[in-house]
């Protein structure tokens, strides 16, 4: 007489499945922490010795009289001015480095047949593609949420006291500087798993999904002075704006100048309005791939 085991639980197979994506994309998660920790020793530099040896550089040169004969560290200057530009554009590039990877590794897993035989051997096609994306978004969402934490704190250990520092409305530094990054980033991600899925070519779907990310970057970017209701200024009030002032138009009637603006005040409704407007395409962008995997697979169940 035989004994016939009992199948394991469906559910038994996700951690299993969670740890061979792990394993599986070991190199690219080697990279993206190298980057982060890169960025992040960066980052605490421009916070600290980068600042305030440009702070200092800026107060000896508003406090000079005779410019011939100043004397101050235009270097220290010119350093925190360089290295802040390569973090903000390192920690701005996330989304597209996302989008890249995601494209590349689900054109890949399709054109090779890698992801057709995981299907039928290791698990359901919704759950594959579950995974793969949950696994990455987690990485992705945690280590672009700490760099933007740790490039607001960069940028606010200059603010005042650096004389060139950039505006809070800078598009770079706006999107370093809060959560829309991590919002991008996660719409990166998913851009990447849509185009894989859609092409099922590696270099196809690498470049669409860049362009994708690009697309939604620029258009999030043209929607954000319209997410929250601007202020109306004129005449010696308008003149009298401060430089963090965004003025997003302007005009003169009768003489007279007039225009709308973002006090800085307005920096986190901007912020949060764009991030979850950036999270609901995130979210379409993932229906989206399952849609795209029932239709290349079939009518599958989970």
């Amino acid at each position: 007489m035989t004994t016939r085991t009992a199948p394991a639980p469906e559910h038994a197979a996700r951690p299993h499945l969670t740890r061979w994506v792990l394993r599986l994309h070991r190199p690219a998660l080697y990279v993206w922490t190298g980057l982060v920790v890169a960025l992040t020793a960066l980052l605490l530099l421009l916070h600290g010795p980068l600042t305030d040896a440009a702070a200092d550089a800026w107060r000896h040169y508003d406090a000079c009289t005779d410019l011939q004969r100043c004397r101050y560290d235009q270097k220290a200057i010119l350093r925190y001015k360089d290295w802040y530009n390569y973090a903000t554009l390192a920690v701005a590039a996330a989304p597209f480095l996302t989008a890249a990877w995601a494209g590349g590794m689900f054109g890949k897993e399709l054109e090779s047949g890698t992801a057709r035989l995981a299907w039928t051997q290791s698990s359901t096609p919704v759950r594959w593609l579950t995974v793969r994306l949950a696994v990455p978004a987690a990485a992705v969402a945690a280590g672009t949420a700490l760099l933007v934490w740790l490039h607001r704190l960069a940028w606010t250990a200059g603010e005042g006291r650096i004389d060139t520092a950039k505006p809070w409305f800078d598009v770079w530094t706006f999107h370093t500087n809060g959560p829309t990054l991590v919002a991008l980033a996660l719409c990166g991600l998913a851009a990447g798993a849509l185009t894989g899925l859609l092409t099922r070519r590696t270099l196809p779907a690498l470049g669409l999904g860049l362009l994708l990310t690009g697309a939604l970057w620029a258009g999030a970017q043209s929607l954000l002075p319209h997410l929250w209701p601007t202020r109306a200024a004129a005449g010696d009030a308008f003149r009298a704006l401060h430089s963090s002032d965004w003025t997003v138009r302007s005009g003169e009637q009768a003489g007279i100048p007039y225009g709308d603006y973002h006090p800085a005040s307005h920096t986190w409704p901007l912020q949060l309005t764009a991030g979850a407007l950036l999270l609901a395409v995130a979210a379409l962008l993932t229906l989206g791939c399952f849609l795209a995997l029932r239709r290349l697979t079939g009518k599958t169940t989970a």
